[in-house]
């Protein structure tokens, strides 16, 4: 009986743990969702702008008065004299103040010329030294005459006429070394002022070397006449300028260009 008893308390414990719950491993699968970013590149597009070219003409300034007043004379006095037209002028320039200085305006002495045992009428004037004597002329044309005789005329001069006719920075250079002046920057000023203005035109016109036949308008334009060889680009580089601003300026439809025509250049 016992063992009858014990039989069935067995197999009734084999029957509850069968029924129970069973624990079973439960995979969870995590997914990872990959994240995707949208990155917004921002193109900044350069786009061409146009600019257009204005040309101002301006009226003529007090220096371009004084070269279209005294170049003609400039000249005259470098064929008699063989001093460059274009150191001439660039020391007429300098030295009167562009006609404006008083010796220039009271005593038509344009070039500073002290009296040196000279004969003629006299002006008292402060420079180096207080009321220093001047010479005075009854016109211009005459300074310029006596300009040429002053330096001609005097043994420590004679080193620039050895000089080629077209060079005015020995000239500039020999003036200062001979004493002309007493500023140490004198050869540079005048170097600038032939180069500014162009000056150098006027020693090749005198020597016929010139490639190109200018009239001066003013300082913002030159009249140029159109000789074989020239384009618009040539000329464009010549003075600094664009062959857009050229044709603008002379209302040029193409880039052809005539011999003898005349067209204005921005400069």
């Amino acid at each position: 009986m016992k063992l009858k008893l014990k039989y069935i308390v067995l197999i009734l414990s084999v029957l509850a743990f069968g029924c129970g719950p069973k624990k079973g491993i439960v995979t969870k699968e995590k997914k990872q969702k990959s994240k995707t970013e949208t990155v917004e590149i921002s193109e900044t597009k350069t786009k061409d702008t146009k600019v257009e070219e204005t040309v101002e003409i301006r009226p003529p300034s007090s220096t371009d008065m004084y070269i279209e007043t005294y170049a003609e004379i400039a000249k005259d006095e470098m064929r008699k004299s063989k001093i460059p037209a274009s150191i001439t002028l660039a020391q007429g320039i300098l030295e009167s103040g562009s006609g404006k200085g008083r010796l220039a305006v009271k005593a038509n002495n344009h070039f500073g010329i002290k009296c040196h045992g000279w004969k003629g009428a006299k002006i008292y004037h402060d420079d180096d030294r207080s009321q220093e004597c001047f010479r005075k002329y009854n016109e211009a044309r005459t300074s310029y005459e006596d300009h040429s005789k002053f330096l001609t005329g005097r043994g420590r001069y004679a080193g620039l006429f050895k000089l080629k006719p077209d060079d005015y920075k020995g000239w500039a250079r020999g003036l200062k070394k001979a004493g002309y002046a007493t500023d140490k920057k004198y050869p540079q000023k005048l170097i600038s002022l032939i180069e500014r203005y162009r000056l150098y035109e006027y020693d090749n016109e005198v020597l016929g070397n010139e490639n190109v036949k200018v009239v001066r308008v003013n300082s913002g334009v030159v009249r140029h006449i159109i000789e074989k060889g020239d384009t618009l680009y040539s000329l464009a580089k010549r003075y600094n300028t664009t062959v857009k601003a050229i044709k603008d300026l002379n209302n040029l439809s193409s880039n052809n260009l005539a011999l003898g025509q005349e067209i204005m250049i921005p400069n």
